[in-house]
């Protein structure tokens, strides 16, 4: 279940009211089951997969692929594993902590762990979103956001992509004024 932190400390966790808030983003949100299968779910809770349990993982959830390739126009996916035994996490995941903005769309399908996004409002607030298993994400490009692992430091997600020349981060400089969230798993 997402977890909404406003600057004022209060904390959301009904999706309406969440979607609500990130309204003036136009930032979606929704759940997406993972579904049965017990071979996904094995591979789910293993840390590191090769490259062909990614793609089986991935085919196992192309349906949700196949609806945005004929909604949106998504052209390829992949799945990023990361866990604390990855070399250079800490180096992978720091371009992502600074305040930025991609010029595509940043969309993700949390499949296992959990990740925080955190969004400047159109009014100079500050939010941060815990994304938690089986909830997609769609940042629109130009969206002043920045990205972290909660402690857990475990996430799988499938990033969608029409082009993937829009994911350099353009950094804005704009301060990060929120705390961190405490883990929530």
């Amino acid at each position: 279940m997402a977890i909404l932190q406003l600057e004022n400390g209060t904390q959301l966790t009904d999706l309406i009211e969440i979607t609500a808030e990130l309204a003036p983003l136009n930032i979606k949100l929704s759940r997406w089951p993972v579904g049965e299968n017990p071979e996904t779910r094995a591979l789910l809770a293993k840390d590191a997969l090769s490259d062909a349990e990614k793609e089986q993982v991935l085919q196992d959830l192309d349906s949700y692929f196949e609806e945005l390739q004929r909604t949106d126009g998504y052209q390829s996916r992949d799945l990023i594993v990361l866990h604390p035994e990855i070399p250079n996490l800490d180096t992978l995941l720091s371009k992502f902590k600074p305040c930025h903005t991609h010029a595509d769309d940043e969309v993700r399908y949390i499949i296992a762990g959990e990740g925080v996004f955190g969004f400047v409002r159109p009014d100079g607030s500050q939010v941060e979103l815990t994304v938690q298993p089986e909830e997609y994400i769609n940042v629109p490009a130009g969206t002043e956001h920045w990205f972290y692992l909660t402690e857990g430091r475990r996430i799988k997600a499938v990033r969608y992509f029409i082009g993937k020349e829009g994911w350099t981060p353009e950094y804005t400089g704009t301060e990060i004024r929120l705390r961190p969230l405490a883990a929530v798993s």
